[in-house]
């Protein structure tokens, strides 16, 4: 298919930048093949569960509409934790024992960057998209060399920018900006902080399925549940296989 064959090496030019600079090795990062198998099958069930529900009960919007709702909280999901997770991080460095308040401090620098690179990424998809929307025909008074030097970068940053963001904000979810080099269960307990705070923002929303109350309760606390179970027993192996510990 040729829209694949142009696809795909597309995403795999955005993932390579994309995973260097929001998924980084190093500091305090514990890896674990197990725990990332396991997250990976989780999500594939969730989503397999999820439309399952929605499959038999309906809902009160139709399947694009809830795929509408998970681009959206892919991309809420930093928002979110550029509000939440700088509290959680201080609460977290306070909790751990005075002598190894100051390494955890040093290392911040990491996902301060991190942050740096994703707003910035933002910002100029942001002014990109704004600067071709706002000015469709600013194009058309040039011609030859001058077209092709304001066209093509414009298409580069759309065409390009745009797998190159989605992908930062899966990895930014995953990675919680990186926060394991500071400590390597910082992720596993700002995911739990964040997947909660969603299900609020979901359990006031609508688009529940439209089956028994048991269906409606799965939909709303079946992902919650299970990430915050399996953020759990990682923080488990952390501790029994790795010798980590929250205030270790």
């Amino acid at each position: 298919m040729p829209f694949l064959s142009f696809l795909i090496p597309l995403l795999r030019l955005a993932h390579r930048p994309a995973r260097k600079l929001f998924d980084q090795d190093g500091g305090g990062r514990v890896h674990d093949p197990l725990v990332d198998r396991v997250q990976i099958t989780r999500t594939v069930l969730g989503v397999l569960a999820t439309l399952a529900l929605y499959y038999v009960y309906g809902s009160d919007g139709d399947l694009e509409d809830q795929a509408s709702e998970s681009a959206a909280q892919l991309i809420v999901t930093p928002v979110l934790l550029l509000i939440a997770g700088p509290v959680v991080i201080a609460l977290f460095i306070r909790y751990a024992p005075a002598e190894r308040r100051r390494l955890l401090r040093s290392r911040l620098s990491v996902p301060a960057k991190t942050v740096g690179w994703y707003v910035l990424t933002v910002a100029v998809l942001a002014a990109t998209v704004w600067l071709i929307s706002a000015n469709p025909g600013m194009l058309e008074g040039l011609h030859g060399v001058w077209l092709f030097v304001a066209a093509v970068p414009a298409l580069v940053l759309v065409l390009w920018g745009l797998p190159f963001f989605f992908l930062a904000s899966a990895y930014v979810a995953r990675s919680a900006f990186n926060t394991a080099y500071v400590h390597a269960a910082l992720p596993a307990v700002l995911t739990v902080v964040l997947v909660w705070i969603i299900a609020v923002f979901n359990a006031t929303g609508s688009g529940m399925p439209n089956g028994p109350l048991w269906a409606q309760l799965c939909s709303l606390f079946g992902g919650p549940l299970s990430v915050t179970g399996l953020s759990l027993w990682e923080l488990y192996r952390l501790r029994t296989r790795h010798g980590v510990t929250i205030r270790g």
